[in-house]
């Protein structure tokens, strides 16, 4: 998910060779680290603008041209060695780590978006300043401003903005991180954001069949919507789901429901019937092509709204599935096996997040206590 509220530029590594032109034979010259920025003008039109490197001067004249050669070659000509004092390095290093590259390709993504915002903002502050105690209200005060569009992506660039300073300080690279628990300035209110009997048999009712497989697949084994994307068919032996989810890293042994079993071993008879190898994930389009995952998601909201279903979305059926074990009277260790969860992150989920306090918690408890009950006869 793109964070609200930022649009910061897009920088290719290298563009193509530029040949400067005027004769009949042109001179074609590559030029390195040239960054590349498309913006929208107020009329809608759009225009490229070309910089020497990333965060350089802008260069003059058209690509290929003289002019073009001669302001790149300037700005090379006086380009200072990297400031190896300033927050700017750091941000560099962090991206050049190791620590950095074991992040999911989805949120390395998201990570460099968030961090050009935070290198255009904090990119020169002095490394030195973080030992002030006013640096931490400058940084909470920047994250205040980010949240008049949006407290959630606030949050988000904050968090990026304290991990990026814990990985310098904890190699010596800064003398503290002054960003460390800041709290949070977005509550997600979800206690009645959980998928309903009557959500679920609406879905059934009018979305097609491969979308239907993936709303089971999620309610019987509470995984995450990227996890089941790339979740494969050799991960499935008939009993048991087997995987490596990508955010945290755990591994995880689903045994398979009735329902799901059924919906699977369904979907491998059809394309049995039909002469068709299965595809190599589970989850697959209409042409049995793997997902997208902006591909699924527009499929998934249009074959909601088609349902009628409102209020709910697929990262809510992980939720959902926490509950539902709960309320089938599954211990939170139980839970934690299955989903992939922390003890702590369940116990979480089922008092604050999903739970509502679902009255049928309320009547499988009291069941339980009148089979443990003694009889006053």
């Amino acid at each position: 998910m793109g964070p609200s509220g930022f649009s910061p530029p897009r920088f290719p590594k290298r563009l193509p060779p530029l040949s400067i032109a005027g004769n009949k034979s042109a001179m074609r010259v590559r030029l390195k680290g040239i960054n590349r920025v498309t913006k929208k003008s107020a009329s809608g039109k759009s225009v490229t603008y070309y910089y020497a490197w990333k965060g350089g001067p802008r260069l003059e004249g058209e690509p290929g041209s003289a002019e073009f050669i001669t302001s790149y070659n300037r700005a090379v000509s006086q380009k200072r060695a990297p400031r190896t004092d300033l927050l700017v390095s750091i941000f560099d290093g962090y991206q050049d780590s190791t620590e950095f590259a074991d992040l999911a390709e989805r949120t390395r993504k998201d990570y460099r978006r968030l961090l050009r915002v935070i290198d255009d903002e904090f990119g020169d502050f002095p490394i030195a300043a973080l030992e002030d105690r006013r640096t931490r209200g400058e940084f909470l005060a920047w994250r205040e401003r980010l949240a008049v569009k949006s407290r959630r992506q606030a949050d988000y660039a904050f968090a990026v903005l304290a991990r990026t300073l814990s990985w310098a300080y904890n190699r010596g690279l800064a003398p503290l991180n002054p960003c460390e628990r800041p709290g949070r300035l977005y509550r997600a209110a979800r206690n009645e954001n959980v998928w309903s009997d009557a959500d679920e048999k609406a879905f059934h009712a009018k979305a097609p069949a491969h979308l239907r497989l993936a709303l089971t697949l999620a309610l019987w084994t509470g995984q995450r919507q990227g996890d089941l994307l790339r979740l494969q068919w050799a991960a499935f032996d008939g009993s048991t789901i087997r995987l490596r989810q990508r955010k945290t890293k755990v591994t995880v042994a689903v045994p398979v429901g009735a329902p799901l079993k059924a919906a699977l071993e369904a979907v491998k008879a059809e394309y049995k019937r039909e002469g068709k190898p299965l595809p190599a994930t589970i989850l697959a389009t209409e042409r049995g092509t793997e997902w997208t995952e902006s591909g699924f998601r527009a499929s998934w909201r249009k074959a909601c709204i088609k349902a009628g279903v409102t209020g709910v979305t697929f990262h809510d059926l992980r939720g959902t599935a926490v509950t539902r074990l709960a309320i089938a009277g599954a211990t939170v260790p139980e839970i934690a096996a299955i989903t992939g969860h922390s003890l702590k992150e369940v116990g979480t989920i089922l008092d604050a997040h999903y739970m509502h306090r679902d009255p049928a918690l309320g009547e499988a408890a009291i069941r339980k206590l009148e089979g443990r009950a003694i009889s006053p006869n």
